[in-house]
């Protein structure tokens, strides 16, 4: 019985897979070109665990189904730390030659390089394929390939000899890494501007839903369609989160696991409840590599700034890859792009991304809140064994923050102009209900319904849910949209009312009066408590 794995390559025979037939054959015919054309050049490029090795590995493979075509794959990612280009491209020349079979000529020179790919090194046209190519230093990469674009031009300028009569054999090339654009950072400009470029996307919905049709053939248990399309909300289809959290559902957190892995049939189909429970789990409780990997490249200066001004509600930002933090976040799979007409914005990568750095942040940089109220003071008009009232819980924060602002905001990251980032609000304001519901052991629940800004926290006491949907005030024009879309989000929960807090930096009592109203949305019917919240 085949498993879902997010471990490394694929292995067809022991793990779920998606064939990804189109990427395999594009980059085969990049490749190798057709009978009267040698292949490109490419770059084969995606964010971290998105499948490109999977995916070169079947290329190779077919590859080496041909009797006309030699290839040689070899990872280079060891050689990263390596400052010495030349060193670099003597031991990567090794690596080939190694892969080949053959001793590798002395390499004291770029030109000495170039020559490995000559006869009588070569006996015929070789598909050469580096992988983690952008882990090597800026120098080699550059020299490596400026090598690349030589041999390019020069078998341009003897396309119509034939294949035995042309000095260099190198027929095609893929450099493997998650920049589109390797090695035109160097300095020099860019020596590989004859590349093409392949870029691997995520999954689709229909993809993510094929991995569990083949688990329910293959084991007999139905996966509820509700449970495969929240696991494909929450991950927008990122291949390693997609086969982690298939992993996790399948078999950890699987009731039936040991019926179904005796090769019982017909057990009960997994539902919504046991996807709760595993994504609870994989939010909060369980490590995982990539998203440790994408913790520790946004915990630090400039990317933990950046990182925290994505959480702001009143604006988005545009995307545009040239600019160096959006680059490196897009390329380690932190962030995306989101079209909306003919422009585009920065947003989180998946729910489930944005969700696992709003924990890190709210319990490692704002886990520490304070006392929420006094031992035997009472609180029955903002929570009680049986109900909340979500505007008294919004007061008791706002007199919280003000009363407690010197030391809970002391170390707060800020803007330019001194200002303390949105983001911070989000975090206090969560920890401060998590602290204050603790004791009814109730939930509080974050939710990001656009990946982009807008942030929902689903509150559960006694039994009933209360929604909660969180945004900046900067204009009356906004305002009234945002009682519209907190009505919808509350209607689309099968609620009657929704909460909405505003932050504000002063709002006066004429004002609240006014634009703290119980708002009757007249489309779904549902009740909007919009409450202001002055940070001062």
């Amino acid at each position: 019985m085949r498993r879902f794995s997010s471990y490394g390559a694929i292995d067809q025979r022991s793990h779920y897979f998606v064939p990804r037939t189109a990427l395999i054959e594009r980059a085969l015919f990049e490749l190798t070109g057709d009978e009267n054309q040698s292949g490109s050049y490419i770059t084969v490029w995606a964010p971290r665990q998105r499948g490109k090795t999977t995916i070169m590995h079947e290329v190779v493979r077919r590859l080496r189904q041909r009797e006309d075509i030699d290839v040689a794959s070899t990872s280079v990612e060891t050689l990263g730390g390596q400052p010495d280009a030349l060193a670099v491209v003597r031991n990567v020349a090794q690596r080939i030659a190694e892969s080949r079979g053959m001793e590798a000529p002395p390499v004291d020179s770029p030109d000495d390089f170039a020559r490995l790919f000559k006869r009588p090194h070569l006996a015929k046209p070789l598909v050469l394929i580096l992988d983690e190519f952008d882990c090597l230093a800026e120098d080699a990469i550059a020299v490596l390939v400026r090598a690349f674009r030589e041999i390019h031009l020069l078998r341009a300028e003897q396309a119509h000899l034939p294949v035995a009569e042309r000095d260099f054999l190198l027929h095609g090339v893929a450099l493997v890494g998650v920049r589109s654009v390797l090695g035109v950072e160097s300095r020099a400009g860019s020596p590989f501007n004859v590349q093409r470029s392949l870029h691997i996307p995520n999954l689709t919905a229909d993809e993510v839903g094929s991995l569990f049709a083949a688990y329910e053939a293959e084991t007999g248990q139905a996966v509820a369609q509700a449970v495969v399309d929240r696991l494909y909300q929450e991950t927008q289809g990122q291949p390693g989160l997609v086969s982690w959290l298939g992993e996790l559902l399948t078999e950890a957190y699987n009731p039936h696991r040991a019926a179904v892995a005796a090769g019982s049939r017909g057990e009960p189909a997994l539902n919504a409840a046991d996807f709760d429970r595993m994504i609870a789990a994989a939010l909060h409780t369980l490590p995982n590599a990539t998203i440790m990997n994408l913790v520790a490249k946004v915990r630090e200066p400039p990317y933990r700034d950046f990182v925290l001004e994505l959480f702001r509600t009143d604006r988005k930002l545009p995307f545009r890859f040239d600019e160096p933090h959006i680059g490196y976040l897009y390329t380690n799979g932190v962030i995306d792009e989101e079209l909306v007409g003919d422009d585009r914005f920065v947003k989180f990568a998946s729910p489930f991304v944005q969700k696992r750095l709003f924990n890190y942040f709210s319990y490692t940089d704002f886990g520490e809140t304070g006392r929420t109220h006094a031992p035997f003071e009472d609180v029955s008009e903002a929570a009680t064994e049986s109900a909340l009232d979500v505007r008294a819980l919004l007061r008791r924060y706002e007199r919280h923050l003000r009363e407690n602002r010197d030391w809970l905001l002391k170390d707060a990251p800020r803007r330019a102009d001194l200002r303390v980032r949105e983001a911070v609000y989000h975090f206090t304001l969560y920890r401060f209900l998590c602290d204050f519901l603790d004791a009814w052991r109730s939930s509080v629940l974050p939710e990001f319904p656009t990946g982009n800004g807008r942030v929902d926290l689903l509150i559960r006491h006694a039994g009933r849910r209360y929604a909660l949907e969180v945004k900046s005030y900067r204009s009356l024009s906004e305002h009234q949209e945002a009682l519209r879309q907190a009505a919808s989000y509350a209607s689309q929960l099968g609620l009657a009312e929704v909460a909405l807090a505003f932050f504000v930096d002063t709002i006066d009592e004429a004002s609240r009066m006014r634009y703290e109203a119980p708002h009757l949305d007249a489309e779904t019917g549902v009740t909007v408590t919009p409450t202001f919240i002055a940070t001062g």
